[in-house]
């Protein structure tokens, strides 16, 4: 906590940090808000899960390339457009009624338009603090972001059931626009500017740590967001039961930051994380009931924060600073995807014969799949104990504005 608190006293790390997590705020809204908006109206899980695996397609597609468009264009700008397009599109999901397609094109326009705020502040983490700290940061961000998966469902739980789905997705845009605009006055993200990368699209996947990050991102938020649905199905939407248990789950990842993020980082780092997380997935299956479930996800959210930590440190390390938000790009590209195929697969296994269960199962399945992959490609990760996760070096100076 000693070096988490001397980070927060560097300057401009606390606002970046508040700024960044206001903005991502409605990332911990938009797939409840939607999948409680889209069931309502049809009737149907599986058409809301669709209408969400649209959303994180879109936002798949776009992520890779809007982030290095900020090396074209500057950030602010890229950032601007996307909000005002996102914003633009919730509003018609929630006053729109429409066919299911019709939903389906909204949700991923909606998702296409989402802004690259993840690539945008983790590229600016790295020029903010040296290469031993960075680490450290890549951590405390990876914790805190928890705050967001701990009050968000909550919120958008209570609003959508007392207010209406309608006024969910209000309060999505509020925060989306309001956040957004604190993060793009921010004075670091007028002050870094990204150099346009001399590579051709998509280079950065040939690293194997790179690609290695996307393919357990995909398995590991795949698991996530099928626990979700599982969760949200389990309860309804009669009570705020779902939201309380999601907070629970984020809690324990949290506490796992806080405790466990600032570990040094070798090659096994992300595999003794992820067990730590398959094993609480696996338990929660055996007993469907509000404490289990709630117990269970706690234990399994300890691993969470430290393990994406790890993914988010590989990815600087292992490329140059230019391609940094590239990177992160691809890696969100396959976070978003397993959201869609955990969503779309949940959705299915919730609406079929084995219900909230066999949902349960396959999120502990995504994740033991992400752990294999992590222990069996192990040496194509770098081990950062010794070097930090600062990004390679470019060739050319990289200029600072300010």
């Amino acid at each position: 906590m000693a070096g988490y608190r001397d980070l927060l006293r560097t300057p401009g790390v606390a606002r970046i940090i508040a700024a960044q997590l206001t903005a991502r705020f409605p990332n911990g809204m938009i797939s409840l808000v939607i999948l409680l908006h889209i069931e309502g109206i049809t009737g149907s899980y599986g058409a809301a899960g669709i209408v969400l695996a649209a959303v994180s397609i879109g936002q798949a597609l776009a992520g890779p390339v809007t982030s290095r468009w900020m090396g074209r264009w500057g950030m602010r700008r890229v950032l601007t457009l996307t909000t005002i397009v996102s914003a633009a599109s919730l509003l018609a999901v929630a006053f729109l009624v429409v066919p299911v397609p019709v939903y389906i094109v909204l949700g991923f326009i909606a998702g296409a338009s989402t802004p690259p705020i993840v690539a945008a502040v983790r590229t600016i983490y790295a020029k903010m603090v040296n290469s031993t700290q960075l680490t450290a940061l890549y951590s405390l961000d990876a914790s805190l972001q928890e705050v967001i998966w701990i009050l968000a469902p909550v919120l958008i739980t209570f609003v959508a059931t007392q207010a209406g789905t309608v006024a969910g997705l209000v309060l999505v845009v509020v925060f989306l626009v309001g956040g957004g605009a604190w993060f793009i006055l921010s004075p670091e993200v007028g002050r870094v500017r990204i150099p346009r990368s001399k590579r051709s699209f998509g280079t950065v996947l040939t690293r194997p740590p790179i690609l290695l990050a996307t393919v357990v991102g995909f398995l590991i938020i795949g698991s996530f967001a099928a626990v979700e649905a599982s969760v949200v199905a389990t309860f309804d939407h009669g009570g705020l039961e779902a939201g309380l248990v999601l907070a629970v789950f984020s809690i324990g990842s949290l506490a796992g930051g806080f405790a466990f993020g600032h570990l040094p980082m070798g090659r096994w780092a992300l595999a003794r994380r992820l067990t730590v997380v398959a094993f609480g997935l696996a338990l929660t299956a055996l007993w469907i009931n509000v404490w289990w479930i709630g117990g269970t996800l706690f234990v399994a959210g300890i691993g969470i924060a430290p393990a994406l930590a790890v993914l988010s440190a590989v990815t600087t390390a292992s490329v140059k600073f230019s391609d940094t938000a590239e990177a992160f790009g691809w890696v969100g590209t396959g976070q978003l995807i397993g959201a869609a195929a955990g969503s779309a697969v949940a959705g299915i296994l919730i609406d079929g014969p084995g219900g909230v269960t066999a949902s349960y199962a396959a999120a502990a399945a995504f994740c033991a799949l992400g752990l294999l992959v992590a222990i069996v490609f192990v040496r194509g990760l770098p081990d950062l104990r010794v070097r930090g996760a600062s990004p390679i070096p470019d060739t050319e100076p990289v200029a600072t504005i300010g």
